[in-house]
């Protein structure tokens, strides 16, 4: 059950209104995908926004409510943890733990009991049944 229903929802409402980007050019060349990518020539149409019935560019003001910034689609507030200390300043009932990339099992293990102990959400465990028990 997510949390910040309000927020999320106000999130995905804005997302509704805000266009869909897409590559310069890529209506009228099969080989570009419609990926974004910005255009950076010195006499592009799109980037002087010259003419009409180009697509638009993306800019500050299509950026979203700030009250839902940094939140995961469960709700939570989404939070880097690289040791068991990173832990104490944090608030179950609202943030959600991701262990960082660079840490290895034997922390990631001891950092994952310590945070279900503490009853967080943890986003990515990927913990080793096989080297939790050595």
């Amino acid at each position: 059950m997510p949390i910040n229903k309000e927020k999320l929802a106000l999130r995905d409402q804005e997302t509704k209104s805000t266009p869909k980007f897409i590559r310069p050019e890529s209506w009228r060349y099969k080989k570009l995908k419609t990926a974004w990518r910005k255009p950076k020539g010195v006499d592009n149409h799109q980037r002087k926004q010259k003419s009409r019935g180009r697509p638009g560019l993306p800019k500050v003001g299509y950026r979203g409510p700030k009250s839902a910034r940094g939140l995961h689609p469960s709700g939570f507030t989404d939070n880097l943890v690289y040791n068991i200390n990173d832990l104490d300043s944090l608030n179950p009932k609202e943030d959600a733990v991701r262990i960082g990339h660079s840490v290895g099992t034997k922390k990631r293990i001891v950092i994952v009991t310590k945070a279900l102990e503490g009853k967080f959400k943890v986003l990515n465990a990927r913990v080793n049944r096989d080297a939790s028990k050595s």
